[in-house]
């Protein structure tokens, strides 16, 4: 972490001294003659980025193929974290207004520090050009590729008041690959709702019927074979570029799992959404929700797994109101941003029966994820114990599995309430008795007698 930090100090280090450079630039020429300042001569010299330099920061510019005007964004909305004296010469007064300059822009802060906002960017790249102060500030909306990437926005703009005025903000995970040395993923909250999901599992233990693990590959072939099939191949203009598939079976069969094993056997990360949690009751807010998780998720190679698909693809009921015509254009979003999406997107649902029918066409594969039969059973329950603890020698495996239909959820649930039975009692045996207690408490929580 010591040499990615050094690497990205460096490597920001000299992109600030260009900043600093081409800030001068724009000084000059506006306090030369104001209503000429023309734009940035971008097509000039700009510090370059080797390749195998080690940063972070030069592989993000590298890997996206960053523009000037782009990387001196970034950096404007950087230098409050990184250097923040370099934009205290925007503190300027205007001698006629006593006060300071309006061009400047920036916004209040707590620090002291000039804070740049949306038209600190305008009047550093385009100066008094209209034209070109039209398109960096089309570089700036929200959907443009600064903000699909998660490098900033456009923060804090009152009503009433012009989209320049916002604040520059920088994200907090290109902020933290940065100054930690390492990326993060997004920070999950209301604005985000979708949380990174991993498992320490690997795919040779995973129990499910051979037609299911059939299907499973399909997806995980896509995923290695894709874009090959798109481009090289030259079926790009015949298939959308993406891969969409439902999972249905009941809780505990694996559907979360199976999503997460797929991402670490092809090193894709897999996001979770809730759409239970999704839904808002505000006009526009379920649609803004999940616009934050495709536009971070295009350019990332993530898995997006909808849990409780039902929520938003569940048997539409007659428009009657205005909720029931707003949820449909909920679910027309979705759609819409699902097939548009270069990635693997997963819907989980309980019942394939509670999936309206209109939908199911517009999924790439159908998996069913059915409770497990006995032998499917039997290797779940002798998995699910660690190998340092022994099994009392009147705990018959084999009857359990053939006597209790379980999922494997459940098994694990059992085999957890079993081992800490044990340690309780200051041993490592796992005794019959606490997993036939373990197996009557979980049918109980399902309404099912043992």
């Amino acid at each position: 972490m010591a040499d990615a930090l050094t690497a990205n100090a460096r490597d920001l280090a000299r992109d600030l001294d260009w900043l600093t450079s081409m800030l001068e630039m724009r000084l000059s020429a506006w306090f030369a003659e104001p209503s000429r300042s023309p734009p940035l001569p971008l097509s000039g010299p700009q510090p370059a980025m080797p390749l195998g330099s080690g940063s972070l920061y030069a592989a993000f510019l590298l890997r996206h193929d960053i523009t000037a005007a782009e990387r001196l964004i970034i950096l404007l909305a950087l230098a409050p974290h990184v250097r923040p004296h370099l934009l205290d010469v925007l503190w300027t007064r205007n001698e006629v207004t006593q006060r300071g300059f309006t061009e400047f822009g920036g916004v209040a802060g707590c620090g002291g520090g000039f804070m740049p906002s949306a038209e600190t960017a305008l009047f550093l790249l385009a100066g008094d050009d209209l034209a070109e102060r039209l398109k960096v500030a089309r570089m700036l909306e929200a959907g443009e590729r600064l903000s699909r990437l998660d490098v900033l926005r456009v923060a804090g703009v009152a009503l009433g008041e012009p989209q320049s005025s916002g604040a520059l903000q920088v994200s907090q995970r290109f902020l933290g690959m940065l100054t930690r040395g390492r990326e993060t993923g997004p920070v999950f909250d209301r604005h985000f709702p979708a949380r990174q999901v991993s498992t320490g599992m690997r795919w040779e233990e995973l129990v499910l019927p051979e037609a299911t693990l059939s299907q499973l590959e399909e997806i995980r072939h896509w995923l290695q074979h894709g874009d090959t099939l798109l481009y090289d191949w030259g079926m790009g203009h015949r298939l959308r570029p993406g891969f969409t598939s439902l999972f249905f079976g009941p809780p505990g069969t694996g559907k979360t799992l199976s999503a997460c094993l797929l991402g670490k056997l092809c090193d894709c990360e897999v996001y979770k959404i809730d759409l239970s949690m999704v839904v808002s009751k505000y006009i526009g807010e379920t649609e803004k929700n999940l616009a934050r998780v495709f536009d971070q998720a295009e350019y990332r190679r993530w898995i997006l797994f909808f849990d409780e698909a039902d929520a938003l693809f569940g048997k539409r009921t007659q428009v009657s109101d205005s909720h029931d015509r707003y949820a449909n254009q909920e679910v027309s979003f979705l759609l819409q941003r699902i097939e548009e999406f270069n990635g693997v997107v997963i819907l989980a649902s309980n019942l394939k029966a509670n999936i309206d029918d209109a939908f199911m066409r517009r999924f790439q594969s159908v998996v069913n994820f059915p409770m497990p039969r006995a032998p499917e059973r039997l290797r779940l329950w002798r998995e699910a114990f660690p190998a340092r603890v022994t099994l009392d020698p009147r705990l018959d495996l084999p009857r359990v599995a053939e006597r209790h239909e379980l999922s494997g959820g459940t098994i694990m649930n059992v085999a957890r309430y079993a081992a800490l039975r044990a340690l309780a009692r200051g041993t490592t045996e796992i005794r019959a008795e606490d997993v036939e207690e373990g197996v009557r408490r979980e049918l109980h929580k399902e309404g099912r007698a043992v």
